[in-house]
């Protein structure tokens, strides 16, 4: 079942979730910084903080992946497998 954030994150531009993304590893440094120095208050912050950074990063590929043609697909498929094989060779 999708998230409510996932559903959001559908509804925004290409351009917006760039930005979002960008305000929101902002934010995550500044919380960081904060949290080091003098602490929060609720540190489950940057728990939540950080999964949202990997919820917009995850929309981004998804929609960079969709964007891809067939060629570029096949190709990337390819790379996977090559890679896949040598991790069990070693």
């Amino acid at each position: 079942m999708a998230t409510k954030k996932y559903l959001e994150l559908q509804d925004y531009s290409d351009a917006d979730l760039k930005s979002e993304l960008e305000n929101i590893e902002t934010q995550y440094q500044k919380l960081q910084f904060d949290h080091t120095i003098r602490g929060l208050d609720n540190p489950l912050t940057l728990r939540e903080v950080r999964r949202d950074i990997a919820r917009l990063k995850t929309e981004v590929r998804r929609r960079e992946l969709a964007g891809m043609s067939e060629e570029d697909l096949s190709r990337r498929d390819r790379i996977r497998n090559r890679r896949k094989r040598q991790k069990t060779s070693k």
